[in-house]
C-alpha cells in the first residue's frame, strides 16, 4: 500500500489539511494518507501546542469520515525532538508492505536541505509537494528532483496559527473547522486563552 505521510503539529487540525490530504488520495497514485501528530518540532516552542493527546483526539474527529485518511501517534513514542527521517525508518518496521512518501507544502521543501539526513530521505522516498503562496513562489532546484512530484492540490490559505489567534480574540471561525473539531475545540475550551 501506498501510504502519504502528512507529518505536523496539527495545532489544530482544520479544514485546509483535510482538503490537502483528501486532494492527494483521491488525484494522486496515493492510497492513503496518514496524519503524523508531531509532539515537538525541532522549529517550534512546545508551549504553544496543546497535549499530544488532545491534538490526535482532533485529528481523529476530523477524519472519521474519511476512510483513507488516517492519523498515527508514531512520533508520540520516539526520542525528542523527532526527526523526519527516524521517523521513516521506524515506519518502515513497523509497516513493512507499506511504501512511504512524504506530503510538504512548496514552503516546507525551500527548507528541506536543512533536514536531518534530507539526501537519504530524497534518496529513499518519493516527496508529493502542494502549491503554497504566504511565503512567496521562489525558485527551488530541489523542484526538478525525480523523487520530487509537484501536484496541483488546491491552495488553501488557513492556518493552525490563525485559527488560534481567532478564537483567543473571539471570532468565527467555525468555517475553517469541521463540525464536530469545532463542538469539541469548543466545549474543551482550548485557545481561548
Amino acid at each position: 500500500m501506498k501510504v502519504g505521510l502528512f507529518f505536523g503539529t496539527f495545532n489544530p487540525i482544520h479544514v485546509g489539511h483535510l482538503i490537502i490530504a483528501n486532494y492527494m488520495v483521491e488525484f494522486s497514485d496515493l492510497e492513503e494518507v496518514w496524519f503524523v501528530i508531531t509532539p515537538l518540532s525541532p522549529f517550534k516552542k512546545k508551549n504553544s501546542l496543546l497535549d499530544n493527546h488532545h491534538r490526535l483526539a482532533i485529528a481523529n474527529i476530523a477524519v472519521e469520515d474519511y476512510p483513507k485518511l488516517k492519523t498515527s501517534d508514531i512520533e508520540f513514542k520516539l526520542p525528542q525532538p523527532n526527526y523526519t527521517v527516524n521517523s521513516l525508518i521506524h515506519l518502515e518496521e513497523k509497516y513493512p508492505n507499506h511504501q512511504f512518501c512524504l506530503i510538504m507544502g512548496e514552503d516546507n521543501l525551500k527548507g528541506l536541505h536543512k533536514w536531518k539526513n534530507y539526501e537519504t530521505i530524497l534518496q529513499n522516498y518519493e516527496v508529493y509537494v502542494y502549491p503554497r503562496i504566504s511565503e512567496g513562489v521562489t525558485e527551488n532546484e530541489l523542484l526538478n528532483h525525480p523523487k520530487i512530484h509537484q501536484v496541483s492540490a488546491p491552495i488553501v490559505e488557513i492556518s493552525s496559527t490563525f485559527i488560534r489567534k481567532s478564537i483567543k480574540e473571539n471570532y468565527d471561525i467555525r468555517a475553517m473547522l469541521t463540525p464536530n473539531v469545532w463542538k469539541y475545540i469548543d466545549e474543551m475550551n482550548f485557545y481561548k486563552q
